[in-house]
């Protein structure tokens, strides 16, 4: 009993002291550590004997190279640990109080912690061109989960038809920058210079996106009248058929693909759309509407006897849901700058579920750590080939055992909550 009490003291203690420390001294520790790395990573793999920086906290080296296990742990741990953890304990009280100024214009602390999270960001994925692709995938992930989650989590149904949304926005985004910004041999001259391409491609982003959310009619009206299998059926199919209509487009070139699309998906912007994603989708579930919509999911026989009007809510939701994969699709499309159809398959629907399930439904965290956790997982495993699709496959059967609802489920994204001063023992 007593091992158990001081077990629960240290806890308590460890606790007590990560809740006192502000998210803005964990932001700018990471600046720190992140500039560190790019002043003296090169010199540190050096003395430790490494072949290079590691591109992912060195999980890559380790797993190619057991024998520089201890030394990728050491690097991590002077480059990242030791740094954020010194500098947010010494500048915990400073930082509280600066963090309660810019709390008085809440608006303001957001964007300043924004801008600082993207800085770090910015300076870890400039070390390797690797890093600055994961990352970008990354973000795309984000948002194509948090879109699914939509539906899938908040609005209750079990939808299949998410890569083909993201084949529509894709392949419409693709065309549009090909048409209006690129000059080749299947579309022709280009309609507007190639200069005013990095501006208008939020424009062609936003056309991926309408033409998605009008492939969810598709879904919308017949998810009147279906739910649970019969709905996953309908969207399975509609996915098989956006797959099989690109195709057979020759226009689209067919099986072959779109490729030499223009490098508009650059990190700044994929981290903007990220952002703007989950912000508008955090809000729509916060709103009236996203309430009505958790009413329908629960019982929707009641949330119509409560004057909720079920079909318009239900067909909101999937459009809304497939406007952001498709947006997610343009990016996915402009940051590999190729695309075929064989991409949006059973394969992508697997991955994009797995994410959704494993970080948590209803929960726009679970959607962040679901995406983020499982891509960074899968990249940080590639050495391992075949031995990856058994590792992640039984991680998620575990959370499925353990976890049924995923990781984070059924909690609240607020922002004020994160970006506040903690309070300190007096």
């Amino acid at each position: 009993m007593e091992v158990k009490n001081a077990n629960l003291t240290k806890n308590s203690k460890l606790r007590g002291f990560f809740s006192q420390i502000p998210l803005l001294a964990w932001i700018i520790g990471g600046l720190i550590a992140v500039w560190l790395e790019h002043l003296a990573g090169d010199r540190l793999t050096d003395i430790l004997m490494l072949p290079k920086i590691p591109v992912l906290f060195g999980f890559v080296t380790m797993l190619k190279k057991p024998l520089l296990i201890p030394s990728s742990v050491i690097y991590v741990l002077l480059i990242y640990l030791l740094p954020v953890f010194i500098f947010a304990r010494l500048t915990r009280s400073p930082l509280n109080k600066l963090a309660a100024a810019l709390f008085k214009v809440p608006w303001l602390s957001a964007v300043i912690h924004i801008v600082l999270f993207y800085a770090i960001l910015h300076i870890w994925a400039d070390i390797s061109a690797y890093r600055v692709l994961t990352l970008r995938l990354t973000l795309v992930a984000v948002i194509l989960t948090l879109s699914l989650n939509l539906i899938n989590g908040y609005m209750g149904e079990f939808s299949c038809s998410h890569p083909g949304f993201m084949a529509l926005g894709a392949y419409m985004a693709s065309v549009l920058s090909l048409v209006l910004f690129v000059s080749d041999r299947h579309f022709g001259e280009a309609v507007l210079p190639a200069i005013s391409g990095p501006f208008l491609f939020h424009l062609v982003l936003i056309g991926g996106g309408i033409a998605a959310a009008l492939g969810a009619l598709v879904i919308a009206v017949p998810s009147f009248r279906t739910r649970g299998d019969y709905l996953a059926i309908i969207s399975l199919a509609f996915m098989f058929i956006v797959k099989s209509m690109i195709e057979n487009m020759e226009f689209l070139r067919g099986p072959r693909g779109l490729s030499g699309q223009p490098d508009y998906a650059t990190l700044p912007v994929v981290f903007t759309w990220t952002v703007l994603c989950v912000w508008t989708i955090n809000n729509f579930v916060r709103s009236t509407l996203g309430k009505a919509l958790n009413a329908v999911r629960d019982d929707e026989m009641a949330a119509d006897a409560m004057t909720v009007n079920t079909r318009q809510t239900k067909m909101v939701a999937f459009m809304f849901g497939a406007f952001w994969a498709g947006v997610a699709g343009g990016l996915f499309a402009h940051v590999l700058r190729y695309v075929n159809p064989g991409t949006f398959s059973i394969q992508k629907l697997a991955e994009v579920l797995a994410m959704v399930y494993f970080g948590g439904l209803n929960s726009v965290y679970g959607s962040i750590v679901g995406a983020v956790s499982l891509s960074l997982l899968g990249e940080a495993l590639r050495p391992l080939e075949i031995f990856k699709w058994i590792i992640i496959p039984l991680l998620l059967i575990l959370v499925m055992i353990y976890r049924p609802t995923g990781l984070i489920a059924f909690k609240e994204f607020n922002v004020r909550n994160l970006i506040r001063p903690k309070q300190e023992p007096e």
